[in-house]
C-alpha cells in the first residue's frame, strides 16, 4: 500500500520530521462575517472593512492595508483578530471561491459571505497553503451552479498537513519576501510607465526638444497627414483555424488587439518575416501594436502599416498612442478616419532621436516586466514544492 507523503520536496535545512495531518476543524474555529453591503461603504467611515468580492479583485494572500470603510454600528459587526484567514462563502465558480487571505491586523469588520478561520496556525502560512496546494480540495467542497456556496461546516472537514509553528513562520516569511519583491518591481514598472507617459506628452507638445550633433536646434515641426506618412497592406495570410499553443514553441501568434500575443506555435507556413518594423492596426478596435519580429497573424481585421521614406515607424507609433479617442463599430477606420488625421512632424533625424530615446525606456520597462514574470514563476515553483 502506498504511503502518503508527509514531507515537502523543498525544505529549510533546520527542520526535519513529518508534517502533522489534521482537519481544519481540529486546528481552528470557523466563524462567519456579518452584513456589510457595497451601499454601506463610505470614504470617511470609522471602521475598516472587507467585503467578500474584494478577495477576488483587490487582495492577495496577505492583507495589510484595507481598502474600504463603513460607518455601521459596531454592535452589528464581526471584527478581525490579527492572523485570521478569510475565504469567500459565495462566488461564481468553485475554483474562484477557493481564495484565501490572511488579515494581519485587529479590528477589521468582516462582511457577510466571508468564512473566518481563527486558530493558532500561522495565518500567512495557512493562506498560502490554502490558496495554492489546497485550492482544488476547497473547490471540491463548494456546492452550487449559478452561485457557488462554501460553508464553514464543509471547510471543517478539509484535510491539512502542517509543520511545526516555527517552520510555518519561516515559510510564511520567505514567501512574503517573494511577494514583496514582486510588489516593489510592480511599483517600479508603474513609475517607469508614468515617466514615459509624461515624457511623451512633453515631446509631442514640443515642450521638450532634442538638439542636433552640434548642439543646435532642429528645424520647426511641419504638419503632415498620417495617410501620407504610412502605407498599409491588408494581410491575406492569417490563422482562422484553431492552433496549438505552447511556451516551448517560438513563433508568436499575434492579434492587433490589446491581448497582442495569443501564444506560440511551431507552424511555419504563413509567417510574416518583416524586414522592417511595422505597426499592426486593428480596424475593429483601433488598437495598435509595434512589431519588430517575425510572427503569424490571427485577425482578418488587421492592417499592416509601413513607414514611407524619411519617416521613422517607431516615432509614428508613439505619436499614434497620443490619440485620445476610440471609434466604435466596424468599418474601414484606417482609411476613413486615421489616415486623415494631421500631426506635427520633426525632420527625420529628430524623429530617430525621439524614437531611440523612447525605445530605451521601453527596454527598461520590458526588463522590469521580465523580472516580475520570472519572480512570479519562481514563487509558483516554490509553492508547488514547499507544501505537502
Amino acid at each position: 500500500m502506498r504511503t502518503e507523503k508527509k514531507i515537502p520536496e523543498l525544505r529549510f535545512p533546520e527542520f526535519e520530521g513529518e508534517w502533522q495531518q489534521n482537519t481544519l476543524g481540529e486546528i481552528a474555529t470557523i466563524l462567519k462575517g456579518k452584513g456589510i453591503s457595497k451601499n454601506d461603504i463610505c470614504e470617511n467611515g470609522n471602521s475598516e472593512c472587507i467585503l467578500y468580492g474584494e478577495l477576488y479583485t483587490h487582495y492577495t494572500e496577505v492583507i495589510k492595508n484595507i481598502k474600504s470603510k463603513t460607518n455601521l454600528d459596531h454592535k452589528t459587526l464581526v471584527f478581525s483578530k490579527s492572523n485570521d484567514v478569510i475565504i469567500p462563502s459565495s462566488g461564481e465558480t468553485q475554483i474562484d471561491i477557493a481564495t484565501a487571505s490572511c488579515v494581519t491586523k485587529d479590528g477589521v469588520a468582516f462582511g457577510g459571505d466571508l468564512n473566518i478561520i481563527r486558530g493558532n496556525a500561522n495565518g500567512v502560512f495557512l493562506s498560502f497553503y490554502l490558496n495554492n496546494k489546497k485550492k482544488k480540495d476547497i473547490a471540491q467542497l463548494a456546492q452550487g451552479i449559478s452561485v457557488v456556496h462554501l460553508y464553514g461546516s464543509q471547510l471543517k472537514s478539509l484535510l491539512l498537513k502542517l509543520p511545526t509553528l516555527p517552520e510555518q513562520q519561516k515559510i510564511a516569511s520567505f514567501l512574503s519576501a517573494a511577494d514583496q519583491r514582486i510588489h516593489l518591481l510592480t511599483q517600479k514598472n508603474e513609475k517607469l510607465e508614468q515617466y514615459k507617459k509624461g515624457i511623451m506628452q512633453q515631446i509631442f507638445s514640443q515642450q521638450l526638444r532634442f538638439k542636433d550633433e552640434n548642439g543646435k536646434d532642429y528645424p520647426d515641426w511641419e504638419e503632415k497627414r498620417l495617410g501620407d506618412c504610412l502605407r498599409y497592406e491588408q494581410p491575406t495570410k492569417y490563422l482562422v483555424e484553431s492552433v496549438e499553443y505552447s511556451d516551448n514553441y517560438n513563433i508568436p501568434v499575434i492579434t492587433a488587439g490589446k491581448t497582442f500575443i495569443l501564444g506560440y506555435t511551431d507552424e511555419k507556413d504563413g509567417i510574416f518575416k518583416n524586414d522592417l518594423p511595422i505597426i499592426l492596426f486593428d480596424d475593429f478596435t483601433t488598437a495598435t501594436q509595434f512589431v519588430n519580429f517575425p510572427f503569424k497573424l490571427k485577425s482578418s481585421a488587421a492592417k499592416i502599416l509601413l513607414a514611407n521614406d524619411n519617416l521613422d515607424i517607431k516615432f509614428i507609433y508613439e505619436l499614434m498612442q497620443m490619440i485620445k479617442f476610440e471609434i466604435g463599430g466596424h468599418g474601414r477606420h484606417w482609411i476613413s478616419v486615421f489616415s486623415n488625421l494631421i500631426f506635427d512632424f520633426p525632420i527625420y533625424e529628430e524623429q530617430q532621436k525621439i524614437a531611440s530615446f523612447l525605445s530605451s525606456l521601453d527596454e527598461k520597462i520590458s526588463l522590469v516586466n521580465q523580472q516580475i514574470e520570472l519572480t512570479r514563476k519562481w514563487k509558483q515553483g516554490l509553492l508547488q514544492k514547499m507544501f505537502v
